[in-house]
């Protein structure tokens, strides 16, 4: 059932389209700035496709060896996590759990050691918390790691935050800053007149607005009016078992996978990268190839029930980036997607970035490496060629 019905001749400053974790942080800070205005539309229930499908790392040195703006990007974000965290519990009463122990990636292979040893050089020279683990000093942390793992890197400032939580908490937030919710309402597009937009036009009628962002995850190609962006769903596979008491503290990673232990005793394992368009089918192949990865870190789930699996839609654009800002295009269309296996991470400092990008007029320097236009030039470059 629809939290909010839309009135006839309904209107707002800014409309966004998707109800995910990324289009929820947006609604929150604008909101949060003094936008009064404010509308998210969501075609399903908020929050159940890609924000309920992760699995809540906030990883961004897990796997860098070098600098770039999306790292940059990244570790911003989850630098902002505490406050967030915080911010959430006193407006919403809930805690998004969020479990500072850090994260673990261990090596099974000479070859793998070698990777470990060279990303921990560059991100120790780079000023980053880093620790080097022995085979006894990670086991030493981690009981339950198989005996075959030779070193690990811990990474301490590589967090995790329980999603689904946390999509509870941006709701209860966004309803109390008076953020209007509609679920149940799908977008058919986005009106534009003169290169200006209008509004949207949905299931249950049009929305008109000076502003709109497109923030519908894996579906937003679908919505762009200007045809600038190609986003496309990226299926991963996940397994739930239940872990009482708990094997694991950290995040484990390996080159195969991951391990996230929750609070509540279940432990998740994942994941599969699919094209499979829009099946979010569990299949035979993922739940043996992710619990061979899961065995292989730590022996014991092979003794663990498994109690759920699913999938969901990771939104990759065609570089692998976020597409973050104004269209060049269309006035007052802003982009918010293509986050991929990073759109939790990115919560934070996309609403923030999001909300300033509308409520100023100007970009934010921190988006300047992912604003549509970069699509725009390399198609140009492509005409040309």
């Amino acid at each position: 059932m629809s939290q909010s019905a839309i009135h006839s001749a309904a209107s707002a400053e800014v409309v966004i389209i998707g109800g995910g974790v990324i289009g929820l942080s947006i609604a929150r800070s604008l909101a949060l700035r003094g936008v009064r205005d404010v509308i998210v539309v969501e075609k399903n229930d908020f929050g159940r496709e890609a924000s309920w499908a992760a699995g809540g790392i906030l990883a961004p040195q897990i796997e860098a060896d070098t600098s770039n703006d999306f790292f940059s990007l990244a570790c911003a974000s989850r630098d902002m996590y505490r406050d967030f965290a915080n911010a959430l519990r006193d407006e919403s009463g809930i805690d998004v759990e969020l479990d500072l122990t850090g994260t673990l990636c261990v090596a099974f292979t000479e070859a793998e050691e070698q990777e470990l040893r060279s990303r921990c050089v560059w991100q120790r020279g780079a000023g980053l918390d880093v620790e080097w683990l022995t085979a006894a000093q990670a086991r030493a942390l981690e009981p339950s790691l198989s005996e075959q793992v030779q070193c690990a890197l811990r990474f301490p400032n590589d967090l995790q935050v329980e999603n689904r939580r946390l999509v509870q908490a941006l709701l209860i937030s966004n309803k109390k800053l008076r953020v209007q919710l509609i679920d149940q309402c799908a977008v058919q597009s986005v009106q534009v007149v003169a290169g200006k937009v209008q509004g949207v036009n949905t299931s249950q009628g049009l929305i008109g607005a000076s502003s709109v962002v497109i923030a519908a995850g894996a579906w937003s190609s679908m919505i762009d009016p200007a045809r600038q962006i190609q986003v496309e769903p990226v299926r991963g596979q996940m397994l739930c078992f239940q872990a009482q008491p708990q094997i694991a503290r950290h995040v484990i990673y390996s080159s195969q996978g991951y391990l996230i232990p929750r609070a509540d005793g279940r432990l998740l394992a994942g994941s599969t990268t699919e094209e499979a368009g829009f099946d979010k089918s569990v299949t035979d192949e993922g739940v043996n190839k992710i619990t061979s990865m899961a065995r292989e870190i730590a022996p014991a789930v092979a003794e663990l029930p498994l109690i759920d699996s699913w999938a969901g839609f990771r939104p990759r654009a065609a570089d692998d980036f976020p597409v973050l800002g104004n269209s060049v295009e269309i006035e007052g269309l802003v982009y918010a997607t293509g986050h991929y296996r990073n759109g939790i991470l990115l919560a934070p400092i996309t609403g923030e970035l999001i909300a300033e990008t509308i409520v100023s007029g100007k970009t934010p320097e921190a988006l300047a490496a992912f604003l549509p236009d970069r699509f725009q030039v390399v198609s140009t470059k492509s005409e040309l060629s």
